[in-house]
């Protein structure tokens, strides 16, 4: 990257003066080029990859847009995206993370999101098709939540995995259970709330506010309105939040009685979709949720 050119793409851009001087890789993604860029007006955060990712990064920006606008928990803004030099580009604001941080906070941070419903006549999806990870997310609009989970999340994810090899039990087992739906919605209608759509404990950190207070922060984000306990089950999945967490998250909201029985549900999706990143185990993992799951509804 030709730092000075691009500072001068940036300041036509921006339509304000940019000035790059140092630009420092940061680690820890698995699938863009990301910098920490120093400036002569401060640090901004830029991920970088080829300019087929530019749909990601767009929908990714739109996405943190939306969450900002719900004043509800912190993310980066984002001053911008585009093409420069046959790669697409992202900026954002730059975010000093620290260990640790007031997790009930998070919680409740996260609850004052989720109680962003949108009342629409069609309520459960999003106004594009975005990304999990390198897989598109289908976000059609459907009036009912059970049709949308089905066909925009299970069904896409389950036809993927057969073009990525996944034997053949997995599709028809996996349409079986989306027939079956119905069986763990019998006493509970989830409202269409603004969700963050990939909230694994690699997604948020925080940030201090003082030096006796700290801020939740969520980032890389697929959001889309859907029922909240997507977003909850996915942050079991793999760790990283305490109980302080959903503690807090239950004094705001709390989470129906059903959960636990739908968190194996809601991370099928999560696991189809690592599969379809990663192959291995992730296949056997979601034969078996999925036997588990027709099992119960029998």
């Amino acid at each position: 990257m030709n730092w000075d050119d691009f500072s001068h793409y940036l300041s036509e851009q921006l339509q304000k003066p940019i000035h790059i001087e140092s630009a420092a890789p940061v680690s820890g993604g698995d699938i863009h080029q990301a910098f920490h860029l120093q400036t002569q007006d401060g640090s901004y955060f830029l991920k970088t990859n080829g300019s087929s990712s530019l749909g990601l990064f767009q929908t990714e920006a739109h996405s943190l847009q939306a969450i900002a606008q719900s004043n509800s928990i912190r993310c980066p803004q984002v001053y911008g995206y585009g093409i420069y030099n046959q790669q697409a580009w992202l900026l954002m604001e730059h975010l000093h993370f620290v260990h640790g941080g007031d997790d009930c906070q998070r919680g409740k941070a996260l609850a004052q999101m989720h109680k962003q419903i949108n009342h629409d006549s069609m309520p459960f999806g999003w106004f594009e098709d975005n990304f999990i990870g390198h897989t598109l997310q289908k976000n059609q609009w459907h009036f009912q939540w059970l049709t949308f989970y089905g066909q925009e999340r299970l069904l896409p994810q389950l036809e993927l995995a057969q073009i990525n090899g996944a034997k053949r039990s997995l599709y028809d087992l996996g349409t079986e259970l989306i027939d079956a739906l119905p069986f763990w919605f019998q006493n509970y209608s989830p409202e269409a709330s603004l969700l963050h759509g990939d909230l694994w404990g690699g997604n948020s950190a925080f940030v201090d506010v003082d030096s006796e207070e700290t801020e939740a922060v969520i980032f890389d984000p697929a959001s889309y309105y859907g029922d909240r306990e997507t977003d909850i089950a996915m942050t079991e999945l793999f760790g990283g939040f305490s109980q302080a967490f959903y503690q807090g998250y239950n004094q705001v909201l709390p989470l129906d009685q059903g959960y636990q029985s739908r968190k194996p549900l809601y991370n099928l999706y999560h696991i189809l979709n690592h599969f379809n990143l990663f192959g291995g185990h992730y296949q056997q993992q979601a034969l078996n949720t999925i036997s588990s799951l027709l099992e119960k509804a029998k």
